[in-house]
C-alpha cells in the first residue's frame, strides 16, 4: 500500500487540475482514506463531480490515475460487489456519501439504468435532448 499512500497526493492533484473537475470529497488530509462509511475497513471511498462523461473517463483512464488504475490488484483484493457507478446531478449539487452508497446499492440490484449507471452503458444527462 505504501506505493498507492505515497501517490495518492499526486493522483488527487491531477484530478482538482482536469478539464471538467468540478468536487473531490475529501477530508483536512485532502483525500477521503480516512472515511470509514462501511463496516469494512479496507473499504475506500472515492466521490467526485465532474462535468462530462468525457472528462471523468479521461481523467480515469489516459492520466496518472490510469497508470495507476491498472495496478490496483497490487494494493487492493478483487471486490465481489458493484463497487464503482455514475449518476447525473444537477450543477452546483454534491452528493453525500450515503447518497453514493444508495445509489452503488440501486446498480447492484437493477444493473445500468438512468439512475445509476458505469461506463458500460452510460446514460446522458436528463436535461440533454438526442
Amino acid at each position: 500500500m505504501a506505493e498507492f499512500a505515497t501517490a495518492l497526493d499526486e493522483v488527487n492533484s491531477i484530478a482538482d487540475k482536469s478539464p471538467g473537475f468540478v468536487w473531490r470529497l475529501q477530508t483536512s488530509s485532502g483525500n477521503a482514506t480516512d472515511i470509514r462509511a462501511y463496516p469494512d475497513s479496507r473499504m475506500l471511498v472515492n466521490l467526485s463531480v465532474w462535468q462530462s462523461l468525457e472528462s471523468l473517463k479521461a481523467y480515469v483512464y489516459q492520466s496518472l490515475h490510469g497508470e495507476f488504475f491498472i495496478q490496483r490488484r497490487k494494493w487492493f483484493e478483487r471486490y465481489q460487489g458493484e463497487h464503482f457507478c455514475m449518476w447525473w446531478v444537477p450543477a452546483g449539487y454534491l452528493p453525500t456519501v450515503e447518497e453514493g452508497k444508495a445509489k452503488l446499492e440501486y446498480l447492484a440490484l437493477h444493473g445500468d439504468s438512468p439512475e445509476s449507471f458505469t461506463f458500460v452503458k452510460p446514460y446522458l444527462a436528463p436535461n440533454l435532448v438526442v
